[in-house]
């Protein structure tokens, strides 16, 4: 369902979803929808939640498999951007402000789907390291976030106006978020 779900949107956007849709596509009433969500803004909920869940993953190996430290830092700005490219779907619903009742909020506690808390925990990190700037690090990331999604955004708007130049321009905000955000700046 959100697999047909997230096809429906990478195709004719979100205003295009509609359970009753869902259902042609899977070849189910949309009464067996039903039973799963209960109306087309619980599905987006769903779409946001398996995104973040997607995001969290990457944003986490980015930061482990590249040892850590400013790489894994640098590494993890380039991940989110990457993410928005490979899943503008998941992407657009998580941060369009498609979704209006609340029907996305994330479970509380919910560790699978805290992305943004793997950007604390690594600011943390770096902050006990004495690499980056002891400021709140909620207000770090925040910061982070802010430059990071702007170039997502660029890049799925298609502003930019090649893989290669969303890479280059990623890479740049990212050491220079990092320049700006070290210890002793």
């Amino acid at each position: 369902m959100l697999a047909s779900a997230v096809k429906t949107i990478q195709k004719r956007g979100v205003d295009a979803l509609t359970l009753r849709g869902v259902g042609e596509n899977l070849g189910v009433s949309r009464t067996a929808l039903y039973r799963h969500f209960a109306n087309k803004e619980a599905l987006l909920g769903a779409v946001a939640h398996e995104g973040f869940r997607k995001l969290r993953k990457e944003l986490f190996e980015a930061w482990d498999l590249s040892g850590r430290g400013r790489e894994g830092f640098e590494a993890m700005g380039w991940a989110y951007v990457r993410f928005a490219m490979r899943h503008p779907s998941h992407y657009r619903v998580m941060f369009g402000g498609v979704l209006r009742s609340g029907a996305a909020a994330l479970p509380p506690g919910d560790k699978t789907v805290d992305a943004f808390g793997v950007l604390v925990g690594a600011l943390v990190e770096l902050q006990g390291e004495r690499l980056v700037r002891e400021d709140p690090p909620e207000q770090l990331a925040l910061f982070v976030w802010s430059v990071v999604h702007g170039v997502a955004m660029l890049a799925l708007d298609g502003v930019l106006p090649t893989p290669q130049a969303t890479e280059m321009l990623s890479r740049f905000a990212n050491q220079r978020i990092f320049s700006g955000i070290s210890a002793g700046k």
